[in-house]
């Protein structure tokens, strides 16, 4: 039996910016994205604490030390700058993997650094 599990999570994630006109995605500073294990193209599920929308996208890196987190394309219209944000991402493993498992997790403060994790 497979059970999917937390693999990697961005707690209070600010938005730094929107851009309607991209094609779409979650651009992600690529040192945050790297420090949980989040990959380019990944599929992630993020959950805006402002206004509670969750909503499916893909991991874009953006500059490592950016500190950017962008919603594009669509996701653009489910936050502004400054809403915070919950970014997970998850794997399916078999039971003895999920025995042993224990997801990535990093919480940032209001300017995108790590407070935590």
């Amino acid at each position: 039996m497979m059970t999917c599990l937390l693999k990697s999570k961005i707690h209070r994630a600010a938005v730094t910016g929107a851009s309607v006109d991209y094609e779409g995605s979650l651009t992600i500073a690529a040192d945050l994205a790297e420090r949980v294990g989040l990959r380019p193209y990944e599929r992630i599920l993020v959950g805006n604490l402002a206004n509670g929308e969750r909503f499916e996208t893909y991991v874009i890196y953006g500059p490592p030390g950016s500190a950017v987190i962008e919603l594009n394309g669509a996701t653009a219209h489910l936050g502004k700058p400054g809403d915070r944000l919950t970014i997970m991402s998850f794997t399916w493993l078999d039971a003895d993997a999920a025995a042993r498992h224990a997801p990535a997790i990093i919480v940032l403060d209001e300017h995108n650094r790590v407070a935590r994790g």
